[in-house]
């Protein structure tokens, strides 16, 4: 452990200045970088939760080393970890393609919360890490995620289009970039008092085919109404 934190390692009046001061910043850094990407629970949420956390802690030590209660120091912090559940959760939506969205912004308010525990209890140098690791995976390794999501094997694609020669000119294109077609579902979509014929495509890309290229010239094509990789 570093030495210069260890004077305020016990429960005062500056370190509980200090671990609150620690929450605040390393939250807001964290919601700041969601906000940047526009999600639901952004910096203020992030600051929030972190800042609850850090005073859950403190105020387990404080009831049992100040005032001498009779409790588990780590009981109020269980709480904590499963409780903030209910805010991940509504953070995660189902779209009615069935995609998936939020995981990462539920995930993150989590950590959040974990590391206002770690700050809480003065355990300052895992918050700090804790928050360094947390922005390594959020800015740099959403890149790395990103490139090797251009130029995976296999998509799922759904579109919507006007009429039957929209499909017949989409399978033509799909032939000339060498993109195999394992498998197609046509339904049919209502929306706005207009209907759609609809169409999901599992697809193998070539290794010279990327998925934004790909969906590119799609939906470039004539009669499309849009198009989306699932």
């Amino acid at each position: 452990m570093l030495s210069v934190f260890d004077g305020l390692r016990s429960v005062t009046t500056l370190s509980v200045f200090v671990r609150l001061a620690c929450a605040f910043i390393c939250g807001g850094i964290i919601g700041i970088e969601r906000s940047y990407k526009r999600r639901p629970a952004g910096f203020r949420t992030h600051i929030l939760i972190c800042i609850g956390a850090a005073i859950t802690t403190l105020t387990s030590q404080y009831l049992y080393l100040n005032m001498h209660y009779f409790t588990d120091m780590a009981r109020l912090g269980a709480q904590v970890v499963a409780g903030i559940g209910f805010i991940g959760a509504g953070t995660i939506i189902v779209t009615k393609r069935q995609n998936v969205k939020g995981l990462t912004t539920a995930a993150g308010l989590w950590t959040s919360a974990i590391i206002g525990l770690a700050f809480g209890g003065g355990f300052y140098e895992g918050g700090i890490l804790a928050t360094g690791f947390i922005m390594l995976a959020e800015q740099v390794f959403s890149r790395l995620e990103y490139r090797v999501l251009e130029h995976v094997p296999e998509i799922n694609v759904y579109m919507e289009y006007e009429d039957k020669t929209c499909l017949d000119d989409v399978l033509q294109l799909y032939r000339r970039c060498d993109v195999k077609v394992l498998n197609i579902q046509i339904t049919r979509a209502a929306e706005n008092g207009e209907h759609n014929a609809c169409a999901i495509f599992t697809l193998r890309l070539p290794r010279s085919c990327t998925v934004n290229r790909l969906m590119t010239l799609v939906g470039e094509r004539k009669g499309i109404v849009s198009v989306e990789e699932l």
